[in-house]
């Protein structure tokens, strides 16, 4: 097994991944043997987490029109066709029913995702977001949205500024922003990157075939 592999084995052990029967399991094998197999569905259950209000099931699919929600000791890893998710705490995501008008719909909570190559329009309480290849993680309350573009392109509408849009273009955490919806406040506003980590998106990535563009580089944890 080469370095690669070894690291990548060793990333996903930290965060859980290879424990237990199923497609954990599944993964540890193929990696083992040089494969990268993008396996639909849950990949890990933490504690609370529910699919249109029924507890998840390991391998169950996340469709167009589906609810997923993490309770206070929940947290999901799961995959939708080529795009992948780390879904924390107390959150809820929402995938429309036509992903092509609307991917996905943080109501709230905390979501780091991966995309495969084309263009997707999120909704934050505070702004649509439109994507292009790309990765970021987003942190959601209904006055205010943390968002760190990971690496790839956005345009960003704010709700506070109707008409009003930015495109932002990043390699690694370059311009993480605080989108606020009230109207004392700036629209967006820079922050710095926090809550998620380099090792998280290398492992989102390759359950999909993918690196990072940083791959290789210094790996960080904000």
């Amino acid at each position: 097994m080469n370095k690669s592999r070894r690291r990548l084995l060793k990333q996903l052990s930290v965060l859980g991944l290879l424990s237990g029967p199923g497609i954990p399991g599944l993964i540890r094998s193929a990696l083992a043997a040089g494969n990268y197999p993008s396996v639909q569905g849950m990949h890990k259950i933490k504690g609370d987490v529910r699919i249109n209000g029924k507890p998840a099931r390991e391998r169950q699919a996340v469709l167009p029109g589906d609810k997923v929600t993490t309770g206070t000791d929940g947290e999901a890893i799961y995959v939708i066709d080529r795009n992948a998710f780390l879904q924390r705490s107390n959150s809820v995501v929402e995938f429309g029913k036509e992903a092509a008008k609307e991917f996905f719909r943080v109501v709230t909570g905390r979501i780091l995702s991966v995309f495969e190559p084309g263009s997707k329009r999120l909704v934050v309480p505070t702004a649509t977001i439109g994507i292009r290849g790309t990765a970021c993680y987003i942190e959601a309350e209904p006055r205010k949205v943390y968002f760190c573009l990971c690496y790839g392109t956005a345009e960003i509408e704010p709700v506070a500024e109707p008409g009003r849009m930015e495109r932002i273009s990043t390699r690694h955490h370059d311009h993480p922003i605080f989108i606020h919806a009230d109207k004392g406040m700036p629209a967006m506003a820079v922050a710095q990157p926090i809550n998620h980590t380099d090792d998280e998106l290398i492992m989102l990535e390759w359950m999909n075939h993918r690196r990072p563009p940083f791959y290789g580089q210094v790996f960080s944890t904000y």
